[in-house]
């Protein structure tokens, strides 16, 4: 079964990511992809910029919005995701809190949904 983590920042891990290689929160992300990769959990992950960058559009009455920023204005964003193959919750619940994400900001978890790719909601429209 796989699980997304999502990742949501802090401001002060999102500024965190402009500091040196050789940085103690750096390093322990380093350590933990390493652990996930030598555990065979890993499917794939990437970082997201900075909420101020998003862009949120919505439909409504048949005309689009364009907001600039976020969906939601609030103290930590979605920096990123991680998903993993896993046997349960319980080991995707074990995984978020090993997460450094987890120390600073919060690590939703959430099962990926594999019964909608068998309905046809997939990212390849023209089958």
């Amino acid at each position: 079964m796989q699980f997304a983590l999502l990742i949501y920042h802090s401001p002060e891990e999102f500024a965190m990511r402009k500091n040196e290689y050789n940085d103690p929160h750096l390093g322990a992300w380093r350590a933990y992809y390493k652990a996930l990769v030598e555990a065979n959990v890993y499917v794939g992950a990437d970082a997201l910029e900075v909420a101020e960058t998003a862009t949120t559009v919505r439909l409504r009455e048949g005309k689009r919005r364009v907001q600039d920023g976020p969906y939601a204005d609030t103290k930590e964003q979605l920096g990123g995701f991680i998903i993993l193959e896993l046997p349960s919750i319980d080991a995707a619940l074990e995984w978020a809190a090993r997460c450094p994400g987890a120390s600073l900001g919060a690590v939703e978890v959430r099962p990926l949904a594999p019964e909608a790719k068998r309905r046809g909601f997939t990212g390849e429209w023209n089958q």
